[in-house]
């Protein structure tokens, strides 16, 4: 009789912003031994944006390995096609050189593109056709430009949130310069791994209280001196790299237009709705994912699935 052929195990370390991730990681990390951490946040891609996406510390970087940070400028297009590429390939090494890969980030899109094995094809930017989206997102809102997604591509258009700009605008310049419609692109196939997601679990007035405290913290760490030298680099708020929450919001305090308590108000207010995304991707009744406390049970957990036969 053959025996069953097993695929090597990847741990995806999930949740909302402030939620302990990093921590999380981190503690599975020291569990385990000779694991590897690959980031799948969306905006901790970007070289020079440090401290308002709460990347890792350099000691926290010395300390466990870690892949596709700062892999790209805050002016260049990334997007998931890119990143399902460079993460299978990192993927690939980690496992190649004995390791254990523990995928961490909270941008849901990266987070089930890889776990589900999306086939995501390159259609590179466009980006006349972006600012003419843009444009008219602008001028008669998010919800108009929807509902004409909705119109010529109903499946990605349920999928998408009306607020998220950014995506229905990349779905409608697919569909304009292919001609096809952008969820019709996708194929999925199986992983070259096994999946398991464990979801960091906090009570709404604790994330609350968390990012509150985050905000600030990133203010003391040098939020602003960052910000300031995006600016003077020629970076601007029409870059997609400046929708990481709270960049615009601080470029605006800089230039004079809000004060910095207005800033810090409009941040934590758009940090609440980016949390309310990410629970549309990561539902506390799905059952993919395993919800955990503590970064302490998120290590017992990682090393009772490969005690359990994670390769």
């Amino acid at each position: 009789m053959a025996s069953k052929v097993t695929s090597p195990t990847a741990l995806f370390v999930v949740g909302p912003t402030a939620s302990g991730k990093t921590e999380a990681s981190l503690a599975v990390a020291r569990a385990l031994g000779s694991a590897e951490v690959v980031n799948v946040d969306s905006r901790q891609v970007y070289r020079g944006m440090s401290v308002g996406t709460a990347k890792p510390s350099a000691a926290q970087l010395a300390e466990v390995r870690h892949h596709l940070i700062d892999v790209a400028e805050p002016w260049d297009g990334y997007g998931l096609a890119m990143f399902l590429r460079q993460a299978r390939r990192a993927i690939d090494g980690v496992l190649l050189g004995g390791g254990r890969p523990v995928l961490v980030g909270g941008t849901g899109q990266y987070v089930w593109g890889l776990a589900e094995g999306w086939q995501v094809p390159a259609v590179p930017p466009q980006p006349e056709v972006r600012r003419q989206l843009e444009a008219e997102a602008e001028a008669h809102g998010s919800e108009a430009l929807h509902a004409r997604l909705a119109q010529v591509d109903p499946e990605a258009a349920a999928g998408i949130d009306a607020q998220n700009v950014r995506r229905v605008v990349r779905a409608l310049e697919v569909w304009r310069v292919t001609g096809r419609r952008f969820s019709g692109l996708r194929r999925r196939s199986p992983p070259a791994f096994t999946p398991h997601v464990v979801g960091m679990r906090v009570e709404r007035g604790q994330l609350h209280r968390r990012i509150a405290a985050r905000v600030e913290a990133m203010l003391a760490a040098g939020w602003l001196a960052e910000v300031q030298g995006l600016l003077e680099a020629g970076c601007g708020p029409e870059l997609p790299s400046f929708s990481s929450v709270g960049y615009r919001e601080m470029a605006a305090h800089l230039r004079g237009e809000t004060s910095l308590e207005e800033a810090v108000a409009l941040t934590v207010a758009s940090t609440h709705r980016l949390v309310r995304r990410q629970g549309s991707w990561f539902k506390a009744g799905d059952e993919r994912i395993t919800w955990v406390g503590s970064a302490d049970e998120a290590a017992a957990h990682a090393e009772a699935i490969w005690e359990a036969g994670g390769s």
